[in-house]
């Protein structure tokens, strides 16, 4: 059983930036981080391969936010840029053995409890 903790969300003015990062308590493989506002289904954000050398983005956030990873220390960043109100959300880390659809909620075994992210305009 992997254990996942977010940290790094906040409030923010619109332009501005955050790191969230995510915690895992073993070795994981594509990790990935969604998001979900209120009112509204969960959606994809961004994930990584093991290696790092995939990375798949969301459109909306492409050019704006970044993931990397750190396998020494178990754990995966999502820098985020020029921030808008419409990012607003809980942001949510994911870990899973998969292979191809890394955009899909449904391949991940492992979730954190999420970390809010408030974008003020």
């Amino acid at each position: 059983q992997v254990q996942l903790v977010e940290s790094g969300g906040g409030l923010v003015q619109a332009g501005g930036s955050l790191r969230l990062s995510c915690a895992a308590s073993g070795r994981t493989f594509t990790m990935a981080w969604f998001r979900q506002a209120p009112g509204k289904e969960r959606e994809f954000v961004s994930a990584i391969t093991w290696s790092g050398g995939s990375t798949r983005y969301a459109d909306s956030v492409k050019g704006r936010f970044t993931i990397s990873r750190d396998n020494a220390k178990n754990t995966v960043y999502l820098q985020m840029n020029s921030l808008k109100p419409e990012d607003t959300a809980v942001y949510y880390c994911a870990a899973g053995l998969v292979v191809g659809n890394s955009h899909m909620a449904g391949v991940y075994d492992y979730w954190g409890q999420g970390t809010q992210v408030t974008v003020s305009s």
